[in-house]
């Protein structure tokens, strides 16, 4: 934070006085402990608002997996938007602001409902209601196959319950085991009220809804807006609970060849599913 002139106390210059003049009082030191106090008040309210805003309204978030290659990549540092949806429930609040619903197709950030300490990111599928299978790879929604031009392969062989689910059966967590016994209608999954459908992006290679079942609206936090860096890291780094020292000799080595630069300040869009 630049600080103004006006804010500095300086000592008074000037021509030497008479002898005889008597000096005015010294200038109280309250002003210039009031000045300090300012600056550090300043300081003190934009902390709070940074971190109330980087809590409530934004939130950082890395990519550690491929599962959302390649429209997110390993190493992608995104900026989450927390107050692009309504609040789920009706609440007051989604009436007086600007709130949207979640729409097939947004990229959605959410706690991961088998485990709500860890938080995933893949895109909206399937919204209340919907029918979804796949079917040799491609989607089916609502009866019709869908174009997903984000959609990535990266694999050759064929997973009977991955590509054409929900048709196999496997063993999968209790969401998912529910999801597969309770909301299955003529081989297709039907996304129940306050619930949605996510997969991510590289398809073949997602730990997504087809293996723990729905997203409860509840645990949607928000979606990414922007991409503010990108760095080639491996997922161990991104992992981890504290920054290892590994990482930091590899950021200062290698930050300027390894950072995604035509990746920075890229904005992240949905992609409308019909």
């Amino acid at each position: 934070m630049s600080v103004d002139q006006d804010d500095i106390v300086v000592a008074n210059g000037g021509p030497e006085k008479q002898a005889d003049q008597v000096e005015p009082p010294a200038a109280p030191r309250r002003r210039y402990i009031g000045a300090q106090r300012g600056f550090i008040a300043e300081w003190t309210v934009t902390i709070i608002l940074l971190l109330f805003g980087t809590t409530s309204l934004i939130q950082a978030y890395v990519i550690p997996t491929g599962s959302m290659e390649d429209t997110l990549l390993v190493g992608d540092h995104l900026l989450v938007d927390k107050l692009s949806y309504a609040p789920a429930g009706g609440a007051i609040a989604s009436h007086l602001l600007p709130y949207n619903e979640v729409h097939r197709g947004d990229i959605i950030v959410f706690r991961y409902p088998v485990d709500i300490n860890q938080t995933f990111v893949k895109r909206c599928i399937g919204v209340p209601g919907d029918r979804i299978r796949l079917m040799n790879k491609q989607l089916i929604l609502n009866g019709s196959a869908v174009k997903e031009p984000y959609v990535y392969h990266k694999m050759d062989y064929f997973d009977p319950y991955r590509d054409d689910f929900p048709l196999a059966s496997i063993h999968v967590p209790e969401p998912a085991q529910d999801m597969l016994e309770n909301h299955v209608e003529n081989g297709e999954v039907v996304v129940p009220p306050n619930c949605y459908f996510a997969m991510g992006d590289n398809r073949d290679s997602s730990l997504d809804s087809r293996y723990w079942g729905f997203v409860p609206r509840a645990n949607i936090i928000g979606k990414p807006v922007i991409i503010y860096w990108s760095y080639d890291a491996p997922t161990d780094d991104l992992t981890s609970s504290t920054i290892s020292p590994k990482h930091i000799l590899d950021l200062l080595e290698h930050f300027p060849t390894k950072t995604r630069w035509k990746r920075t300040l890229q904005l992240i869009h949905p992609y409308p599913l019909k």
